[in-house]
């Protein structure tokens, strides 16, 4: 039998793996299918430009807390294409599609499209319908590709809830160049009579959302700062809303800006009308888990080849909005704990890296940039580093990130550094991969 890899390279030889904004596509495969995205569990619809995968993760965290099935959908993976199907397989436990699953809903969809064009995430977006179709489950988190209106996943037409994380600007060259133009490409995923959630976002942006969502007639809006708060106080979180008040751990996941991801999470629970205890909250924040977003890396062969006693730190944000979140948690680990800071980036061409890499200055000692391995879209390392140096940075251009942590553990003198993997969910992917450290 064909390995999920196999169908995965042949559809991405024959159809583009890029981005091709439309529903006409994903709608004819879908009916070919026998409808699918009909028969699904309650939907938690998640868009946004940052924050909607740590959001997803809350969500699941909590859900799964509570005893509740949950399948979920994220892009893009990091090691394998697996991890982007995550199926409820007993109540509040879930795991990774197994091979044989995904190979079997692939195979079944690459059939049913026949030589129909077609791009191949819409091909994963619909097998991945057909995998949560079929199998029970009391809740889908699902999460958006890119934008929102013309996004493969926006077939769902009665989510349980439509979630609407941070907007800053990514991917201008499809979803336009303003944060309110995005902003309304996002709102293309709020439907009629389903609440809304938004996490706290400029005026602008709400001003676009609350127009959208006025427009299609959809529920009640949550808006953070408006309907709903989360903020931290004496080292716990603290929410609050109509229904009342909960005093919780502070999120696992590190980071002041997860304060906000856990509150649209919890606010988006009760929108959709799950009932769900306190104990439940308090697991999730908890239990939490989110791979490459200020993950720290504490064995394996990247640690291994670091300066004695370095921090490691992995996170796969590539935008400016990213960088500046990024950066405010490294310099609250600095207020704690000292140590110079080292960047290791990789980026994609159709990435910002000047406005990524602005946040880090006057707080990164240095940058080594570095290529992304199996990526056509990789920025030469040496045009990232002058792109760097625009940004205010010292940095120096290297072969990968085994070579930038040799050259760092060969020159450095001085406290132990903390170091920092950044720029590329590619990169994030490769570097959990090298390390023996994948997603589970």
């Amino acid at each position: 039998m064909e390995t999920p890899l196999d169908i995965i390279d042949r559809l991405g030889a024959r159809w583009p793996k890029g981005f091709d904004l439309s529903l006409g596509r994903i709608r004819r495969l879908l009916g070919a299918l026998g409808n699918p995205e009909r028969r699904l569990p309650p939907v938690f619809h998640v868009a946004g430009t940052n924050g909607k995968g740590s959001t997803v993760a809350f969500l699941r965290a909590i859900l799964e807390a509570e005893g509740l099935r949950v399948h979920a959908d994220t892009s893009p993976h990091l090691v394998r294409y697996n991890e982007r199907f995550r199926l409820a397989d007993g109540s509040g436990t879930s795991s990774f599609v197994d091979d044989d699953a995904l190979a079997d809903a692939l195979s079944r969809t690459e059939k049913a499209n026949g030589d129909e064009a077609i791009t191949l995430f819409e091909l994963l977006t619909a097998a991945g319908f057909l995998l949560f179709a079929e199998r029970p489950a009391d809740a889908l988190l699902l999460e958006v590709g890119l934008g929102g209106r013309f996004d493969s996943t926006n077939v769902v037409d009665h989510p349980a809830v439509s979630v609407i994380t941070s907007i800053s600007l990514d991917h201008q060259a499809y979803l336009g160049d303003t944060v309110e133009k995005i902003a309304f490409e996002k709102a293309g995923i709020i439907k009629a009579g389903a609440p809304v959630v938004l996490s706290p976002n400029p005026d602008g942006v709400v001003g676009v959302i609350e127009r959208v969502a006025a427009e299609v007639r959809a529920g009640t809006m949550k808006i953070g700062g408006q309907d709903w708060t989360a903020f931290e106080e004496h080292g716990r979180l603290v929410f609050q809303d109509v229904d009342g008040l909960l005093d919780l751990p502070r999120p696992r996941l590190p980071g002041g800006h997860q304060i906000a991801n856990a509150g649209t999470a919890i606010a988006a629970v009760r929108a959709a009308g799950f009932r769900v205890g306190h104990e439940a909250f308090e697991r999730g924040m908890e239990r939490v888990e989110w791979p490459a977003r200020l993950q720290r890396l504490t064995v394996g062969s990247i640690v291994d080849a670091a300066p004695e006693g370095s921090e490691i730190w992995l996170d796969g944000g590539h935008n400016p909005g990213a960088g500046e979140v990024i950066a405010s948690a490294m310099a609250d680990l600095e207020e704690r704990v000292a140590r110079p800071l080292v960047l290791v980036a990789g980026m994609l061409v159709t990435k910002d890296p000047v406005g990524f890499f602005e946040a880090f200055a006057g707080l990164a000692r240095r940058v080594y940039t570095v290529p992304i391995r199996g990526s056509d879209a990789a920025r030469d390392p040496q045009a990232l580093a002058v792109e760097a140096r625009a940004a205010g940075v010292i940095a120096m251009a290297t072969t990968g990130v085994s070579a930038a942590l040799s050259h760092l553990r060969d020159t450095w003198s001085g406290p132990a550094p903390r170091i920092l993997i950044c720029g590329s969910l590619y990169l994030a992917g490769e570097v959990l991969a090298d390390n023996g450290t994948p997603p589970t």
